[in-house]
């Protein structure tokens, strides 16, 4: 046995000594805090025998954490993430006391609220304790590290020589949001790699890329991750032909999503080659999935461990404290906010009470440490391409605002992710790129509700003749729509106050996501046009059209294929939009072609309706609860960016623009085939097998 293997043996040691005897003395100082808490007999004990009490309840607490914890989180792995997070408390708290008991001596006891206590803060003491002690070692930095790692791979042989690839989705985080917290030294890793500093060149370059017209994640990573986002015109809509609604985020909708991309390309993905996918709602095709929601619905197995990352995590029970901690912070940190905001009267402002503080707080804490955690064992197991999905800004400006102090907080924490990562490549058995991109942006402005006083919902049913809620009868909108309706079914309105309606039908079926609305009529089997809505509900379309929280339509036409409306009778068909775009020209440059894409979905609505949308201050309308918003079209929802290293060829040629998700899949994949890893671009191994 070498000296070096002695040294190392002798230091961990050492640590473990150190990290006990801390362990010892913060036992004994809560015991002389808590009035709970004991360390010696009834009777009375020399100091000699609390301490020893002291020592051997540390001792063993240790012990069985380390032995006896991981064991629990993986009998655990079925609970739901947010309870497994709350149980770590009490979890934890019970083998305590079980150290407790075990002391021959019978010495020592707590209640069980104070043990839930004392085991948090010697969790936290003993963690910190051995982080400050191993900093300056990289072996012992490593081997903690690896202890977040999938344990089938911790012993591979040593890594390739090539570079791996790193994708980093800062879920939300607009091109422009970017750039501002960069300016504000909010960012300063990021700022790093694009200025370079201390003479050195930089080592990233940052380009903006646009959307499609649904600008939501499960359109952007479908397309990013398995290169097609066809028929995917909303974050939700209605399926006529199999009566359903498809949410993105759902497990099922996620499963058939992309089972129908893979069906389509032919090929599994991004991350088919010795990939990893974590905190996505797709898997891109990786071996390695954690977290991913379109596997969710699936029997665990060996093959589909979608939970696998919360016992990576929560196996250490430092860790599983650490969270649990911070989970309670920001949860009280958000119902802070929230009461300061209401008490200025800001405006806007959604409601931000019920569960929502404890939804941010599993958003910005407990998926960010589980998903960095298991990129941390993915670089550490040399894997060639790992793509993963940090939600948590994208949670916090929907509720509060893209630019809001609450989100440039979230964006800080991010950037001290992005560098905690950076220093874990240093550990890594072969070199990493680290390419850092968003899914879309988020554009401000109040919602459709609060400004008009009814749903986007209400206003179709008004517009339809269909009874609305009498808040929404009140409205100057409701009472427009309903005029409306009367002027054009040319008839009286009853003594009561209600209006004559043709023949009950089903009603439509009204769906929101972000400010872009989508109205189906679920009797009728095929994709209806204008002339056919106009014959069933001669209002609906005028009503939507020339309301002023519309910004345009998209519907069906039978003389023209398609047709956009707009404000004052403007119907501009799909063929024409370039020369003459009309209700499209405030959406700038792209509109057009993004909205005749969609017309060609096979679930493409009845009738699409995007918000109005100010181009001077980038505001759009929310038809959901959201003061943050995307889902359509106007402003910077639509402006994602991509943070590249300059070793990469360049995303895209000089003065032109990189449009669309499925582009982008094009450019990652050629980057992954520069890193001379085993996956080449879809091209290319097309012309191979050829």
């Amino acid at each position: 046995m070498g000296g070096g293997r002695w040294r190392r043996i002798a230091s961990q040691i050492g640590r473990s000594i150190a990290v006990w005897a801390v362990s010892t003395v913060t036992m004994l100082v809560l015991a002389g805090v808590l009035p709970d808490f004991r360390l010696r007999s009834e009777n009375g004990d020399s100091a000699t025998d609390i301490a020893v009490t002291a020592a051997f309840g540390a001792g063993a607490f240790g012990l069985l954490s380390a032995l006896v914890w991981p064991l629990l989180v993986r009998l655990l792995l079925l609970v739901p993430a947010l309870v497994l997070g709350l149980l770590v408390f009490f979890l934890n708290g019970a083998l305590l006391l079980v150290a407790l008991w075990l002391n021959p001596a019978e010495r020592g006891a707590a209640a069980p609220e104070t043990a839930v206590v004392v085991a948090a803060v010697m969790s936290a003491v003993a963690s910190a304790t051995g982080a400050a002690l191993a900093v300056r070692d990289d072996d012992t930095y490593r081997r903690r590290l690896y202890r977040l790692a999938d344990r089938r791979r911790r012993t591979q042989p040593p890594g390739p020589s090539t570079p791996g690839t790193l994708f980093l989705q800062l879920d939300g985080v607009g091109h422009d949001v970017l750039l501002d917290a960069v300016g504000k030294g909010l960012m300063p890793t990021v700022t790093r790699w694009l200025d370079g500093g201390d003479g050195r060149p930089p080592t990233h370059r940052l380009t903006p890329w646009r959307t499609d017209w649904s600008s939501q994640t499960g359109a952007s990573q479908l397309g990013i991750l398995h290169g097609c986002n066809d028929d995917i015109p909303a974050f939700r809509w209605y399926e006529k032909d199999s009566r359903e609604v498809m949410v993105c985020n759902r497990p099922t909708s996620a499963a058939e999503l992309q089972r129908r991309a893979m069906a389509r390309t032919g090929d599994d993905g991004l991350l088919a080659v010795d990939g990893a996918s974590r905190g996505n709602l797709f898997s891109g095709g990786a071996d390695e999935q954690a977290l991913v929601l379109s596997i969710a619905t699936r029997r665990r197995s060996k093959e589909n461990r979608s939970r696998a990352g919360y016992f990576a995590y929560f196996s250490d029970p430092a860790n599983a404290v650490r969270t649990a901690l911070s989970f309670v912070a920001e949860a009280a940190r958000e119902i802070g906010q929230s009461t300061r905001a209401r008490i200025a009267k800001t405006r806007p402002r959604v409601s931000r009470g019920g569960l929502y503080p404890f939804v941010r707080a599993f958003a910005t804490v407990v998926e960010r440490d589980v998903v960095v955690a298991a990129v941390m064992g993915d670089l550490l197991a040399g894997r060639t391409a790992v793509y993963a999905d940090l939600v948590a800004y994208d949670e916090v400006a929907h509720h509060s605002g893209p630019f809001s102090r609450d989100a440039e907080k979230v964006l800080q924490r991010l950037d001290r992710s992005l560098a905690l990562i950076e220093n874990v490549i240093e550990h890594a058995p072969r070199p990493y790129r680290i390419v850092v991109l968003s899914d879309h942006g988020q554009s401000p402005g109040e919602t459709f509700r609060a400004r008009y006083g009814l749903t986007l919902g209400d206003l179709v049913r008004a517009g339809c003749g269909l009874p609305v809620p009498r808040r929404a009868q009140r409205t100057r909108s409701g009472a427009e729509a309903r005029a409306a309706v009367r002027a054009a079914l040319r008839i009286p309105v009853e003594e009561g106050g209600e209006l004559h309606r043709p023949p009950r039908r089903s009603e439509p079926i009204v769906l929101a996501s972000g400010n872009l609305g989508l109205v189906s009529f679920p009797d009728v089997p095929h994709r209806m046009s204008k002339e056919e809505i106009d014959a069933r509900h001669p209002a609906l379309l005028t009503t939507l059209a020339n309301h002023p929280g519309i910004g345009f339509l998209l519907v069906r036409s039978e003389k023209h294929g398609g047709v956009v409306l707009g404000a004052r009778g403007a119907e501009i068909p799909l063929d024409r939009l370039d020369e003459d775009p009309g209700p499209l020209a405030a959406f700038g440059s792209g509109a057009a072609d993004a909205v005749r894409r969609t017309h060609t979905f096979e679930h493409t609505a009845d009738i699409m309706v995007n918000s109005f949308h100010d181009p001077a201050d980038g505001e759009v309308l929310a038809f959901e609860e959201q003061i943050g918003s995307h889902g359509g079209l106007g402003g910077a929802q639509a402006k994602p960016f991509l943070l590249s290293p300059v070793v990469f060829t360049a995303p895209v040629d000089d003065g032109e623009e990189l449009v669309g998700a499925e582009q982008v899949h094009r450019v990652l994949r050629r980057w992954l085939g520069e890193s001379d890893g085993p996956q080449l671009p879809l091209e290319a191994r097309e012309e191979r097998a050829a």
